[in-house]
């Protein structure tokens, strides 16, 4: 069973690389039960474009993989630039505010080539504004991100593209 919850949120809806603010009709977004966190306030809904960065290393088997080194993204909202996601991971809003996650739980993106949607916890945050008090994010929506084919020299790197929607959230 695939169980999904509802999240009521003033969503945004991804159409042609564009990111647009929700009307009436697009109420809420399904997330994935194993994703979910009910009970929690809506904080903020980002759009992200950008790259997964990957390394070539060898494996526990000894054979070359590509391994997620970090993201690199501009945060949306209504068409403008209003901050990044990278490394730890963290996210950092334009008025100083900044979060660090860990990932909780994931669920399958739509394709083979998407990377999955998360649930993470905030284990670190600095200064007050946006997402001051913010306790979870989840990423949803992906669009692409999977390093695909073969890593033939260990220190390769390889950025894939990669679009995502991250919803901030925070207790009531």
């Amino acid at each position: 069973m695939n169980a999904c919850w509802k999240l009521p949120l003033f969503v945004f809806a991804l159409s042609v690389g564009s990111f647009n603010a929700a009307t009436a009709s697009h109420p809420s977004v399904e997330v994935s039960a194993a994703i979910a966190t009910p009970g929690l306030a809506v904080a903020a809904v980002l759009h992200a474009e950008g790259a997964q960065v990957y390394e070539c290393r060898a494996a526990s088997d000894g054979n070359l993989a590509w391994r997620a080194r970090e993201p690199t993204a501009t945060l949306i909202f209504d068409g403008s630039t209003v901050g990044r996601h990278y490394a730890g991971p963290r996210w950092e809003y334009v008025d100083g505010s900044v979060i660090q996650a860990k990932s909780a739980s994931s669920a399958p993106g739509a394709t083979e080539d998407d990377i999955p949607w998360l649930q993470l916890d905030v284990v670190d945050q600095r200064g007050k504004g946006k997402f001051s008090g913010v306790t979870h994010v989840q990423r949803v929506n992906t669009r692409g991100g999977l390093a695909r084919g073969p890593c033939d020299e260990a220190g390769a790197f390889r950025s894939v593209p990669y679009s995502a929607d991250y919803i901030f959230l925070r207790n009531d």
